[in-house]
């Protein structure tokens, strides 16, 4: 089988356009955009952390300069988009629904065994849901028996609800403050959408299909990823097969060890428009740490889940990227109440930085600051105080 041979740049710009991060308003405007962006890429992922605006829209709002955060529940009540699980929680279009049946029949089959009392109170729930319609975790009475032991000690009714939806038995919708809603998947999904299960066989390649879609070039470390929840699944064999086929190319990536897959319509030879993006941690350009540092030679790693004492740039640092360079990386939490966005620091990383990369970082943090609903910023610190000069006047001059 040939392989096709690229230069890290050529591999760089190939992962970028199928990331969406080409040029801004790759997918266009407006709430189809949206749509556009979540059915190419497959799955956007969800997060509750809530220092900046939360990720799903900050993905959104990096590629779809107007972007509305109502825009994502106004596509979950058009049965365009769904929340549930791949490897993590996110949104997914509703096209592919019957692919996540094989991740429900994970979660139902593969967990922890339910003792009898759970099997009773998930069928209490379930009949509760059926009867009354939609419901959420604080309309079931507290029913916990111990102290709270801390953040994920649920009580029981919490966990059944999400057992129900883990299993596929209940669908999520989201209140307007991003609380959970629990109703029933006829009352979510469309009644055209396929409920087929699809064979083993079907969910492997829908899985190396999205992933590499999504990544542009991937290993079959990226690609099992996504399928973790299904144990067993048949990526590994499914690749093979779809090499011999032509379906899919080996790719050499200069200096890499692989190997890395890619679709054969993909294009070489692809031109970025050099802007400026501030990224979410949960983009799904920076989820995969060792990606970053082989392909962008950028370390990489979100420091809220690391002991204070340890970190080296910030609860919640924000990679900065421009054309295909990581040029920074922003610690920031929005003031909602002062409506003022915080910098605690801005690291830059040791390229130099011609003065329209400073212009357009300095646009870029105008945009971040109104989408995080502020009127102002504050900055704090910076490794490099000549550039961060240049952003305040930057700011001055509006």
């Amino acid at each position: 089988m040939e392989s096709i041979a690229l230069t890290k740049p050529q591999a760089r710009k190939i992962i970028l356009t199928a990331a969406g991060l080409a040029q801004k308003a790759q997918f266009g405007t407006g709430i189809e955009a949206v749509y556009r962006v979540i059915d190419h890429l497959g799955f956007v992922q969800l997060d509750t952390n809530y220092v900046v605006e939360r990720a799903h829209h900050h993905v959104m709002a990096a590629r779809v300069p107007d972007y509305q955060t109502e825009w994502l529940a106004d596509l979950c009540e058009d049965g365009r988009i769904y929340e549930y699980f791949t490897s993590d929680a996110g949104y997914l279009p509703m096209c592919d629904f019957r692919f996540s049946l094989p991740v429900k029949k994970a979660f139902e089959t593969h967990g922890k065994p339910l003792t009898k009392p759970e099997i009773n109170l998930m069928k209490q729930i379930l009949d509760r849901v059926e009867r009354e319609g939609p419901l959420m975790v604080g309309d079931f009475e507290n029913d916990r028996q111990e102290a709270s032991s801390g953040w994920w000690d649920w009580r029981p009714a919490k966990v059944a609800l999400e057992r129900l939806y883990l299993n596929g038995d209940l669908m999520i919708s989201r209140t307007k403050a991003f609380q959970k809603v629990y109703d029933l998947p006829l009352n979510l999904v469309p009644q055209e959408t396929d409920f087929n299960m699809p064979t083993e066989e079907e969910y492997a390649r829908f899985v190396i299909f999205r992933t590499l879609g999504a990544l542009g070039i991937a290993s079959v470390k990226e690609m099992a990823w996504r399928a973790r929840r299904v144990k067993g699944n048949l990526i590994k064999k499914e690749l093979e097969k779809m090499m011999q086929t032509g379906e899919i190319k080996i790719v050499v990536v200069d200096g890499l060890k692989g190997p890395f897959y890619m679709l054969p319509d993909q294009k070489v030879g692809l031109e970025l428009s050099n802007e400026v993006f501030i990224l979410s941690p949960f983009d799904i350009l920076n989820v995969f740490r060792h990606r970053l540092k082989d392909f962008f030679n950028f370390d990489y790693q979100i420091e809220c889940f690391v002991p204070a004492p340890k970190r080296l740039y910030g609860y919640f640092s924000l990679p900065v990227l421009a054309g295909e360079i990581f040029i920074a990386r922003i610690d920031a939490k929005a003031d909602r109440k002062q409506k003022v966005l915080i910098v605690h620091n801005i690291h830059f990383e040791p390229v130099d930085l011609v003065p329209v990369i400073i212009e357009r970082f300095t646009q870029a943090l105008k945009e971040f600051v109104q989408f995080n609903q502020c009127r102002d910023i504050v900055f704090k610190r910076s490794n490099n105080e000549i550039y961060l000069e240049a952003i305040r006047k930057g700011f001055l001059n509006k």
